[in-house]
């Protein structure tokens, strides 16, 4: 806290926030730059973490789990843990052992990402089977991750979207101070895995003969191959800009506000921050073609690609016909505030937990939602 990277943490502020401000006491676990004891009315807590890309989430509950022992050991401790990631799941009987009812919010099918191969997506998966028997309750951010916890578990889970920022105006100076202008380039926002299929969106670029140049943001850490895979794909191409991570939220939204094309190549994921940012900012998302992203956009609110040559065609339409592009903008920021309202998130979040502390949710009480 405060957020800068990444839906959970989005999603804790959003959520935490509207929580504090219903009168609940909340408590974050942080790792990493300290920002004070407090936030937006959350207390802050921050603990250690081994810097390793196998260890560091693992490694930082567990030191957070010990400190919750300690707190329930020494007072009344918390009435409801809320647990991102289902990673973490070998860390729940802990909390159960406290008497600490556990919502693990499940993410998504994290053990198709590249860089959990091997070991670690063995893990991945065994994680998701210990994460359905010790927790209370699962949370589902899409309906298709709850179609394959079903499918896979026979278990049922809480569906509780993301919430959109909507930004009705961009600021146009941050634009102009980043040396672009509204409508004038198209733009790739993701984390560098092969799953986001960034080396796609270049791919596809490169392919088409679009003469607005592609702006890319993002970075990744444990990600150098595939790092340097981007910037050869890319090569000496004049129109391909790399950002890297741009931290300045206002500055970001203004990017995605003034994107002619966002192109969203996420696909394992589920419901996932960046589309909905940038519906809420109303641009016009090209997107990878997967059900998690069918479900977030509809038919009408974005257009979808599965190859590069798909995506050089989609590309060059929006060049040719700018207006329709921006139509399907104004769609999908409509859509967002329609559908994904960071009040209605927190509203759910608040009966799941008050369910939960009074006892009340079940397996059986899941599956009659």
């Amino acid at each position: 806290m405060p957020a800068r990277y990444g839906g959970f943490e989005t999603a804790v502020e959003e959520i935490g926030r509207r929580l504090v401000a219903a009168g609940h006491e909340v408590t974050v676990y942080c790792r990493g730059e300290r920002h004070g004891d407090e936030y937006l009315g959350m207390r802050l807590v921050y603990l250690p973490a081994i810097e390793k890309k196998v260890a560091e989430t693992l490694s930082h509950t567990g030191f957070s789990v010990l400190h919750a022992f300690r707190e329930k050991i020494g007072r009344d401790g918390a009435d409801v843990a809320l647990v991102f990631n289902a990673a973490n799941a070998p860390l729940l009987p802990v909390l159960r052992t406290l008497r600490i009812p556990v919502a693990t919010h499940v993410d998504g099918l994290e053990w198709k990402r590249t860089k959990w191969s091997g070991a670690g997506q063995r893990y991945y998966r065994a994680a998701e089977a210990l994460a359905v028997r010790w927790s209370d309750a699962l949370i589902a951010d899409a309906r298709g991750i709850q179609d394959y916890y079903r499918e896979r578990f026979g278990a049922e889970s809480v569906f509780i979207a993301y919430g959109a920022p909507i930004l009705e105006r961009p600021d146009v100076a941050k634009l102009t101070e980043a040396g672009y202008a509204p409508g004038e380039y198209h733009l790739v926002v993701a984390r560098f895995e092969p799953e986001n299929h960034v080396h796609l969106a270049i791919e596809g670029y490169r392919r088409s003969s679009a003469t607005r140049p592609l702006v890319v943001v993002g970075s990744a850490p444990y990600a150098d191959e595939y790092t340097a895979r981007l910037k050869a794909l890319a090569g000496d191409d004049p129109r391909i800009t790399f950002l890297g991570g741009v931290w300045d939220q206002d500055l970001l939204d203004s990017l995605y506000a003034g994107a002619l094309s966002y192109v969203h190549g996420h696909s394992v994921g589920g419901t996932n921050p960046s589309l909905l940012r940038a519906m809420g900012a109303g641009a016009p998302v090209l997107a990878y073609d997967v059900n998690f992203n069918r479900e977030v956009l509809g038919e009408d609110a974005g257009r979808f690609f599965g190859d590069a040559a798909s995506l050089a065609a989609e590309i060059e339409a929006a060049e040719a016909d700018p207006g329709r592009a921006a139509d399907r903008g104004a769609a999908a920021r409509k859509r967002a505030a329609e559908r994904y309202v960071w009040d209605d998130v927190a509203a759910a979040y608040e009966r799941l937990c008050a369910d939960l502390a009074a006892r009340r949710l079940t397996r059986k009480a899941l599956r009659r939602r």
